[in-house]
């Protein structure tokens, strides 16, 4: 007997793809959207399609902007935004991570995700070159490398660091105090603070 029709299977099938959802958990949420239609499927619905319409990422700095508008984030775009230190993320939500802290009040170059050939991210998607480019142009003294502790979050700081060499640059990592495998958004604020403090340099331009 067919227990479901294909509009709700798609559905279902989707929200299965977000992060941390299974299909169990697709199904609860599926079925609460369904049970209310008008004050939470519908405006999420609206939501969805005016991010989808509006919403685009900064081909400069990665953050997320306006598509009628230049990035009120990082303001990248100002000629006149001067600044000296550079701090590379992976993502928005590891940038308000950094916020929380109160550590770090300067610039962020957020990747968009890390190098991978299993799911085909390279430095081009990654905007490596946009961010060589930033260096030059504002006359960075430091960039701080804030990827992950996992295999590909090494990864890509290795690959930015032998990017950035010629460049004379200061370039420093997360002190090791992060735990083997984490990711930046979900550590404590106590564990990202110790970790963007202590530092570490990772090349001879100290």
């Amino acid at each position: 007997m067919k227990l479901s029709e294909p509009s709700l299977d798609n559905l279902i099938n989707l929200i299965s793809r977000l992060p941390g959802l299974g299909p169990k958990s697709a199904r609860r949420i599926a079925l609460h959207l369904l049970k209310n239609k008008e004050n939470l499927m519908k405006p999420l619905s609206d939501a969805l399609a005016n991010a989808h319409t509006k919403i685009s990422r900064c081909s400069i700095c990665g953050a997320i902007k306006s598509l009628d508008v230049n990035c009120t984030i990082t303001k990248c775009h100002y000629i006149n935004n001067s600044y000296d230190q550079l701090c590379v993320v992976e993502n928005i939500a590891d940038m308000w991570a950094m916020e929380a802290t109160n550590i770090y009040k300067g610039h962020y170059h957020i990747l968009g995700g890390t190098l991978s050939a299993m799911n085909g991210s390279d430095p081009q998607a990654l905007l490596i070159d946009s961010l060589i480019d930033r260096v030059k142009k504002n006359n960075i003294n430091e960039v701080i490398i804030a990827t992950s502790a996992t295999i590909e979050g090494q990864t890509t700081a290795f690959y930015i660091n032998d990017s950035l060499k010629s460049l004379g640059i200061k370039v420093t990592k997360l002190a090791h105090g992060l735990p083997v495998g984490s990711e930046i958004e979900y550590l404590d604020d106590g564990t990202l603070f110790s970790a963007f403090k202590y530092r570490n340099s990772v090349n001879d331009n100290k």
